[in-house]
């Protein structure tokens, strides 16, 4: 089905399969980021393949296109795809179980040339940002702080970051991969594709091996920290 959410955007949330248990009973939750490169980067299989090899419980994509929306009829699971105003492409999220509730889009500090949202996914014990911020240095930072006051105390944002250098959002950790996640032009190797916490612990982090795309997956283990820990 298409819904209008409150923000305004429209997005594409599809199916939910029987599971055995809640999703947000688990410990450790596996979470894997990818930007796929639109038309010309990763397929639908290829997010197919990923999904048996890693077993994430949550997947994040950007640059997602209208393909991506097969992905329930392949593997099931519970799908949204967000795509960014005016463009063929956007943010989506895949989990193998339903989540508490629908993910909201917010909007972000529109760029000189395109109009930005994020998706924010209720995981129960935290929250989930999946972004994909603009290249402006000052502005994609800006969008992280409007992105931070939309989260709950305990949350992680992963995506690209189009980002150069520390993120300097109060109160988060970057935790991600630290090796070069992204070549521009194919030539220049860039760390872009990041994770940052906020109350939560992070026990592994990888970048995944290139494939189809011009980045790298990344994958991290993100477990929720003591509540005294996070007030301290």
């Amino acid at each position: 089905m298409i819904a209008r959410l409150k923000s305004g955007f429209r997005s594409r949330a599809i199916g939910v399969t029987s599971v055995d248990g809640p999703h947000g009973a688990q410990d450790v939750w596996k979470i894997v980021s990818w930007n796929l490169l639109r038309r010309t980067g990763a397929s639908l299989d290829d997010i197919v393949r990923l999904i048996h090899r890693e077993r994430p419980d949550l997947l994040l994509m950007q640059e997602a296109t209208r393909e991506m929306d097969g992905l329930i009829t392949k593997v099931g699971g519970q799908y949204m795809r967000s795509p960014l105003p005016g463009r063929i492409h956007g943010l989506a999220m895949w989990s193998p179980e339903p989540l508490p509730s629908v993910p909201k889009v917010i909007a972000l500090q529109s760029g000189t040339m395109f109009d930005r949202v994020c998706q924010i996914i209720d995981c129960g014990a935290f929250g989930i940002a999946n972004v994909h911020l603009s290249h402006g240095q000052v502005l994609n930072r800006r969008q992280l702080r409007r992105i931070s006051k939309a989260l709950p105390p305990r949350a992680a944002v992963l995506g690209d970051y189009n980002l150069i250098g520390p993120a300097l959002l109060p109160g988060f950790r970057d935790v991600g991969p630290r090796e070069p996640t992204h070549r521009a032009v194919d030539v220049v190797p860039l760390r872009i594709d990041r994770c940052l916490v906020r109350g939560m612990v992070c026990s592994e982090a990888r970048a995944l091996l290139r494939e189809a795309s011009d980045h790298r997956p990344i994958a991290v283990k993100l477990s929720v920290t003591a509540l005294q820990s996070l007030a301290a």
